[in-house]
C-alpha cells in the first residue's frame, strides 16, 4: 500500500473495531453545543445529523468519506424522515393531551431506532463494504473532510462545524 493509498488499512480498521461509531455518536452528541450545531445544520444546511456524526468519526481518524450510500439516503427519506416529521407535527398537540404526549415519545423512539440503524449500516460499509475512504493529510480541517456538495460557506453553518469539530476528543486516537 502506498502512503497515500486509499485503502482502509489494518491498524485503522482496527481502531474503529474498538471506536464503535454509535458509542462515538452518543458521546459526542451528548457534549455542550452539538445537539445545536447539528440540529442546525440539518434544518438550516439540509445535512442529516447521522451523516454528520459519520464524518466526524471518520475525521477523527483521519478520513474522509465520498457520498453517503444510496442504501442509507434511502433509508433515512423512507423510514427516519417520516418518524421526524410525526414527531415534530405532534409537538404542539402533545403539550395539551397526554395520550398525544405518549405516543410522540414513542415515536421519537422509534425515530432513535431508525437513526441507530443508519449508523450501524454507514459503520459497516466504512469497515467493509464501501470504496475506499480517502486519507486526510494532517492539516487537513473539517472543511476538508467535507465532500464538495457539503461545503459550507454560511457564517452560522462554519462556525457550527467549529463548535462540532472543538468537541471532538483530543486524545483520540490513542498512540
Amino acid at each position: 500500500m502506498t502512503a497515500d493509498s486509499t485503502e482502509l488499512p489494518a491498524a485503522l480498521r482496527g481502531r474503529l473495531d474498538i471506536d464503535p461509531l454509535w458509542a462515538f455518536a452518543c458521546a459526542l452528541y451528548a457534549r455542550p453545543g452539538v445537539e445545536a450545531a447539528c440540529l442546525h445544520l440539518q434544518d438550516d444546511a439540509g445535512i442529516e445529523v447521522i451523516e454528520l456524526l459519520w464524518r466526524l468519526w471518520l475525521f477523527r481518524h483521519g478520513f474522509a468519506a465520498g457520498p453517503i450510500p444510496e442504501e442509507v439516503t434511502r433509508w433515512q427519506a423512507e423510514v427516519t424522515a417520516p418518524l421526524r416529521r410525526l414527531r415534530r407535527e405532534l409537538k404542539a398537540e402533545a403539550a395539551e393531551r397526554e395520550g398525544v404526549a405518549a405516543l410522540r415519545e414513542r415515536i421519537k423512539a422509534a425515530e432513535l431506532d431508525a437513526e441507530r440503524e443508519a449508523l450501524a449500516r454507514l459503520e459497516a460499509y466504512s469497515r467493509d463494504g464501501g470504496p475506499p475512504h480517502r486519507r486526510l493529510s494532517p492539516g487537513d480541517g473539517l472543511q476538508e473532510a467535507l465532500p464538495d456538495h457539503l461545503r459550507l460557506t454560511r457564517p452560522s453553518h462554519v462556525s457550527a462545524l467549529g463548535r462540532l469539530k472543538g468537541q471532538l476528543d483530543p486524545s483520540w486516537p490513542p498512540h
